[in-house]
């Protein structure tokens, strides 16, 4: 279909590009134990962008009716803002693996029986279990008037598992999840597992939180908080918009040397990879921040055209809507190799904790990603930490808030822990971060 919209594109606009999706999902679920849904699911869709008398028009269809989509794309185009964009022509792709044939043959048993092993190993006396299992088969393709055409195959496997209990007012949920391009291996459940087990036992026992200026422990789980502020402060858009309190500060270190974020869309077996990106720009290793100093700033096609710089193949797009800027794989830390690593057990606080008087270990907050996330500024109340006295993990923390400025606290950071992990599209190991502010609720 996309050369059809493309051929159609062409004979009414100046230029045009063309983003084309086929998606097949399995989804499983297992509520308290025992296998509550089953479904099979597809979905096709084209995004048709054109320029025309220096305007850029958007529109997108699940429909076959070429005409009907570019004559709303050239009305779209009549009401946009004028746009020197210009799409990229066509250039040597990098091979990434992004398809496991294993994964996409994989019958509906073998899904579900993962779910059952999961259910098996993770039950305990009075909680409940659930785990769910996604696989995903899709095929893309990206092309322009201006000679790209680019297509590939992915798969996605996403495998998540979470313990609740209760115990009169009290709620514990533990919660840890898999994704990756194949199913997993025996290691990678045996580290989905231990994940859990790590967390239960300690989490039994409730104890009053410490006050005051902390040493604090962010597992990978629970970098959110860390790392939204940097996400948003590092796109060209928030640049353009004149929000970002790292615009005009590349080459300068303003964290601490040991920090370093990376977006790299070439990792082997990962969902995020891609040969190229959804506007038809190769993908390469874009480092962000090295040895803390801020590198690059990302963008797509429109915010390249508008900062009058090019696009570093942050290009994302969907069936519907203009497209935006997306990143593909985060890499946190100085140890970027170790993401191409094999996966491991991982021990709660990556070995952190040791030297810590009176502190805390935090896996999960409530509320992130509320408020002026991008000023760097966080205050969020504990969703599931751990209290750490004298280097040791003394139980689980209720009723608490940390608080800090992710721009401040990067720069005297007290160590990377042993135990770096993908969290979906996310790599990172433990953070030890100095003088967090932590304080009863």
């Amino acid at each position: 279909m996309i050369e059809r919209v493309l051929d159609a594109a062409r004979a009414r606009a100046t230029a045009a590009d063309a983003h084309w999706q086929r998606v097949e999902r399995t989804s499983i679920a297992f509520e308290a134990g025992r296998l509550k849904a089953c479904g099979i699911s597809e979905a096709s869709g084209v995004n048709l962008r054109v320029v025309h008398n220096g305007r850029v028009g958007i529109a997108g269809t699940t429909a076959e009716d070429v005409d009907d989509l570019v004559a709303r794309a050239l009305a779209s185009a009549e009401l946009g803002e004028s746009l020197d964009m210009v799409f990229p022509a066509a250039a040597p792709l990098p091979v990434v693996f992004t398809q496991a044939a294993r994964a996409a043959a994989a019958p509906l048993e073998r899904l579900t029986a993962i779910g059952h092993e999961l259910v098996k190993r993770v039950s305990r006396d009075g909680c409940q279990v659930n785990v769910s299992i996604e696989r995903e088969v899709a095929e893309t393709r990206i092309a322009n008037t201006a000679g790209v055409d680019a297509t590939y195959p992915a798969t996605g496997v996403a495998v998540s598992v979470d313990l609740t209990r209760f115990a009169g007012e009290d709620v514990l949920l533990i919660y840890d999840f898999y994704a990756g391009v194949d199913l997993p291996e025996p290691a990678e459940l045996d580290a989905l597992v231990q994940t859990i087990e790590d967390r239960f036992a300690p989490a039994l026992r409730v104890v009053g939180p410490p006050e005051g200026s902390l040493p604090v422990v962010f597992t990978p789980s629970g970098q959110a908080a860390i790392l939204l502020p940097l996400e948003q402060a590092l796109s060209g858009k928030s640049v353009l918009q004149g929000v970002s309190p790292l615009a005009g500060k590349e080459g300068a270190q303003l964290f601490d040397e040991r920090f370093a974020l990376t977006d790299d869309p070439l990792v082997a077996g990962r969902p995020g990879s891609r040969p190229v990106d959804d506007e038809g720009v190769p993908s390469r290793v874009v480092p962000l921040v090295e040895r803390g100093v801020v590198r690059q700033f990302v963008y797509d096609l429109e915010t390249a055209a508008r900062a009058k710089t090019a696009s570093t193949g942050h290009g994302s797009r969907g069936t519907f809507g203009k497209p935006r800027i997306g990143y593909s794989n985060l890499v946190v830390g100085p140890g970027a190799s170790d993401a191409r690593a094999p996966a491991s057990v991982r021990r709660l606080g990556g070995g952190l904790i040791d030297g810590i008087a009176d502190g805390l270990v935090v896996d999960d907050l409530i509320g992130v990603g509320q408020g002026n996330v991008i000023g760097g500024a966080f205050s969020h109340p504990v969703a599931l930490a751990f209290r750490v006295q004298r280097g040791e993990i003394t139980g689980r923390v209720k009723d608490a808030a940390v608080a800090g400025n992710v721009y401040e606290l990067l720069k005297r950071i007290g160590g990377f822990g042993n135990d770096g992990r993908w969290m979906g599209s996310r790599w990172a190991a433990s953070l030890r971060l100095e003088g967090v502010s932590v304080a009863r609720r």
